[in-house]
């Protein structure tokens, strides 16, 4: 019969909580690389982006089985079982933030045949804060910090309201139909950036659930905790 080995559980944790830092690194780069490679119109550096995808897909795929086999093995408890849980939840978090990523890289590629881009509006700035709540939310996770938390849950509006920003300058560019197609791509360039916002926010909400118990899911929640 399955049971609990103290020392074997911490060494699994141990490697969750690795691997996890492991996705967040290479997510952290391919981000930046993603949007580098957009300013300076660099394809072979858009197509190390994408071909890097698979390495963090396979991280997720590690964490997973990892998680499934220490259920199985060591029946683990409270808050152990529910910091297992949230590893696969963070990991498939993490994994759908480096699909954006690679995602605003292909863009890169379709835009080969475009004219330079002359102003990349507000997307580096999207760019810097998107990487800043993915840290974060990570590092909420590994010091399970919900006051961590709750903050960058609070700073979530300013991504959005960046995005918004770029939103309503990009539409009113769209009228000049040389500009059209171009705008367009930066418009999903900005998506993505919210969406890997969007993604550690989501962490920070399982972070919350992993430590108190409780689920939170808007800013209006987080009053009832605090």
């Amino acid at each position: 019969m399955p049971f609990t080995n103290r020392s074997v559980l911490d060494k699994h944790l141990m490697t969750l909580q690795e691997k996890l830092l492991q996705m967040t690194s290479l997510i952290d780069t391919a981000t930046e690389q993603a949007l580098n490679a957009l300013s300076t119109r660099d394809i072979q550096l858009a197509e190390q982006v994408i071909v890097g995808d698979e390495e963090i897909n396979r991280l997720r795929h590690d964490v997973e089985e990892l998680a499934h086999l220490v259920l199985a093995t060591q029946q683990p408890a409270a808050g152990d079982l529910r910091t297992i849980i949230a590893s696969t939840h963070v990991a498939v978090e993490l994994e759908r933030m480096g699909d954006h990523a690679s995602g605003i890289a292909r863009l890169v590629l379709r835009m080969e045949e475009e004219e330079d881009i002359d102003n990349l509006h507000k997307l580096p700035k999207m760019c810097k804060r998107a990487r800043k709540m993915l840290q974060e939310s990570i590092q909420a996770f590994i010091e399970r910090d919900t006051n961590l938390a709750f903050q960058m849950m609070k700073r979530d509006e300013k991504l959005d309201n960046q995005y918004n920003r770029l939103f309503r300058e990009t539409i009113k560019e769209m009228k000049n139909e040389a500009y059209a197609q171009r705008a367009t791509y930066l418009l999903w360039v900005g998506h993505n950036l919210e969406r890997i916002g969007d993604r550690a926010i989501n962490i920070a909400e399982r972070v919350i659930f992993m430590i108190t118990g409780e689920f939170v899911e808007n800013v209006g929640d987080l009053d009832d905790l605090t």
